[in-house]
């Protein structure tokens, strides 16, 4: 794909999110005539300032991320103008915010490039975990942050200073773990390769390799009861087990890591009333509809109603699902778009996952492999676990989908589309 191409594409994302939203207006009052122009303006800038970075600090990334995930970010964007117009006018900003950190991350790496966040691969754990356990903050007090709890889990930090702003911190510190298991795993890929222990014919990890998965899950376990969500507890642990079988092809990882997902998950459910309130609502919905069971009951009304088609943008509600902008967008995608957007959606994420991948295997440098994998291992989980919350293949969980829920996470998805975008640039150089 040509650059012009790529351009073209990015002005087509634009031109959706904007006939999007004419006809969200279409189907209301018929007002705020200036949301199509303002929008397809605010699109143009985002995704046009980041192709700029691009050309000036990668121009040989690969050409396929940034239209993907302009996209999806358009139709999460027009979803959210449906739900809340106060929430869309904030997505505006988050959006620029975001391109903006992108592109500052572009710039910052022109020099050097990915090596040097593998001279401070001891920087990344220490923040990351002091990014996760913000939401322990308490409630009320005198500073400016403040944990937040909602829906049972404790995963979003509250900025109360001038204008109130929600995230989610651990979205960042997920990156910053992907990137310090790329350094970590690439340093010492040959020792955790290696084993003289047999369990029959297959072959498992001695004490001194088991200890990074021992750490991680630990670490894991620390999180899970900070935050009680199970969702992130398997994300942050499955991204670990993942990139670890990447580096070493020993599938004893696999089983192991796995077999740990289970025990933290299955003693989280008699440790904590909030996550067997999670596995009841999962389980049977109906049994507390009015409580912990409203929100997946009403994610399941909402892919019923869409059916093949959907109901047309503007003429469904899915206002009717509890934050539906942030954690159940999934659901109001299929509601008002159907089975063909849904389809839509999910083939732009399994095509942005698959070009991460295609970057990983074509990088030279162990280091830039395990980071491009590790990230489109991260993208793709998540993307899973959000949708497996959605359709009850899962317990449903406080996590966004990136790119297209409402909220801070968006910073998150343009600083990881920005890592790939440098892995896929140095892996021609």
């Amino acid at each position: 794909m040509s650059r012009t191409a790529e351009a073209t594409l990015v002005l087509a994302a634009a031109g959706l999110a904007a006939f999007g939203v004419l006809l969200v207006d279409f189907a209301g009052s018929g007002a705020g005539l200036p949301g199509p122009g303002l929008t397809f303006l605010l699109f143009a800038a985002v995704f046009g300032g980041l192709l700029a970075a691009v050309h000036l600090w990668a121009p040989r990334a690969v050409p396929f991320l940034i239209p993907l995930a302009a996209t999806i970010t358009a139709i999460g964007f027009v979803m959210v103008y449906r739900l809340d117009r106060e929430l869309a006018g904030r997505q505006r900003w988050w959006l620029l915010i975001s391109s903006a950190l992108a592109a500052l991350l572009l710039y910052l790496l022109r020099g050097r490039g990915l090596a040097v966040l593998r001279r401070g691969r001891w920087i990344w754990p220490a923040a990351a975990v002091g990014l996760a356990a913000l939401p322990a903050l308490p409630s009320a007090g005198p500073l400016p942050l403040h944990g937040l709890e909602m829906g049972g889990s404790r995963l979003w930090v509250e900025w109360r200073w001038g204008a109130e702003v929600i995230f989610q911190p651990g979205e960042a510190a997920k990156l910053l773990l992907v990137m310090f298991l790329a350094a970590y795993l690439s340093d010492h890929q040959s020792a955790l390769s290696r084993t003289g222990r047999r369990l029959g014919r297959a072959p498992v990890p001695g004490l001194h390799q088991a200890a990074a998965p021992a750490a991680a899950w630990a670490a894991a376990l620390a999180l899970l009861v900070i935050q009680k969500d199970l969702g992130a507890f398997l994300l942050t642990f499955g991204v670990f087990t993942i990139m670890l079988y990447i580096a070493t092809n020993r599938p004893a990882f696999l089983v192991t890591g796995f077999g740990l997902s289970a025990l933290g998950a299955a003693g989280a459910y008699f440790l904590f009333t909030q996550i067997r309130q999670q596995v009841s609502a999962w389980i049977d919905p109906w049994a507390d509809y009015e409580g912990a069971g409203h929100q997946v009951a009403q994610g399941l009304f909402a892919l019923g109603a869409g059916s093949l088609s959907g109901t047309g943008l503007g003429l469904g509600r899915p206002d009717l699902i509890p934050d539906a902008a942030s954690r159940f967008m999934f659901a109001a995608v299929a509601e008002e778009m159907g089975l063909a957007g849904s389809v839509v959606v999910l083939a732009a994420y399994a095509l942005l996952a698959a070009a991460g991948f295609g970057v990983a295997l074509r990088a030279r440098d162990l280091f830039r492999k395990l980071l491009a994998a590790g990230l489109a291992v991260l993208l793709g989980l998540q993307t899973a676990v959000v949708l497996a919350g959605t359709v009850r293949l899962l317990p449903a969980t406080g996590l966004p989908a990136l790119f297209l829920s409402y909220g801070g996470s968006a910073a998150a998805g343009f600083l990881l589309l920005a890592l790939l975008v440098r892995a896929g640039h140095e892996e021609r150089t």
